[in-house]
């Protein structure tokens, strides 16, 4: 019997060289044969291969234009709601009970922008609901035009630029709203508002690239080819009741923009 064989036939007296090894300074275990360690050392790196980045990759590093795509192939509303439903690139949507998409006539003359839902609309499906929602209501109700009515003319639609709630209702990310404005706009393009009333600051990020909604509000101006009013958002009108004269005038100006009756 060989001092191998006596090794692997007694566990201890294997241990017993191994810790005599170590004492002898020895750091590294060896083959039966040699290695050339330079020779390792002058061998090239092996050469990785570029590997064809499945889809859903490409998707993942590039949200707004998997964003873009999905929006110019929904050819009407209710494929965009679709396309907006399949959408799973944005993280809000994990932590939204709904997708909320739009209210009112989709015939309107007007839009109203928004910036995202709140915890009613969250809960409803719906844009503008809760005590900023009736608000909205009353304001556009004094001007004659309401999401109910069946008549363009005297009618409101309305969306939002993110369909998803925020968490806490923070302000979105610059990123967020990249992503999801090529939905925006194609939902633009297929209603064809005659006036876009952008309500908040995110709105007006989204569409004018401006942000101050104090300083920009009741100024008339264009996007996508459009007259759009912005105005402050109802739930900074229950926040600040004295900036209701201001909203007022704004309604006003955009009463005489559509030329309606008061």
């Amino acid at each position: 019997m060989g001092i191998a064989d006596d090794i692997l036939n007694h566990p201890a007296a294997a241990l017993a060289a191994l810790a005599f090894q170590i004492e002898l300074g020895a750091v590294e275990a060896i083959g039966d044969s040699p290695v050339n360690r330079y020779a390792e050392a002058l061998k090239p790196a092996p050469v990785k291969r570029a590997v064809a980045e499945p889809t859903a990759a490409r998707a993942l590093a590039d949200p707004v234009a998997a964003a873009c795509e999905a929006a110019a192939a929904a050819l009407d509303l209710a494929a965009l709601r679709a396309a907006l439903m399949a959408f799973d690139l944005c993280e809000l949507k994990k932590g939204a009970r709904t997708t909320v998409f739009a209210d009112g006539n989709p015939m309107a003359r007007v839009l109203i922008l928004g910036d995202a839902p709140g915890r009613e609309d969250d809960q409803a499906g719906l844009p503008f609901v809760g005590d900023a929602g009736q608000l909205l209501d009353r304001m556009f109700a004094c001007i004659g035009l309401s999401r109910t009515s069946p008549d363009p003319a005297a009618a409101l639609y309305m969306t939002n630029v993110l369909p998803w709630r925020l968490p806490q209702n923070r302000e979105p990310s610059p990123e967020e709203i990249a992503m999801l404005l090529p939905f925006v706009e194609r939902h633009i393009a297929l209603t064809a508002p005659a006036v876009i009333v952008v309500m908040g600051n995110t709105p007006c990020q989204a569409l004018l690239g401006k942000s101050g909604i104090l300083r920009l509000r009741g100024q008339w101006t264009e996007a996508l080819g459009r007259p759009v009013l912005p105005m402050t958002h109802p739930a900074y009108l229950l926040r600040t009741p004295a900036a209701k004269r201001e909203a007022w005038a704004d309604l006003l100006a955009l009463q005489d923009r559509l030329g309606a009756p008061a």
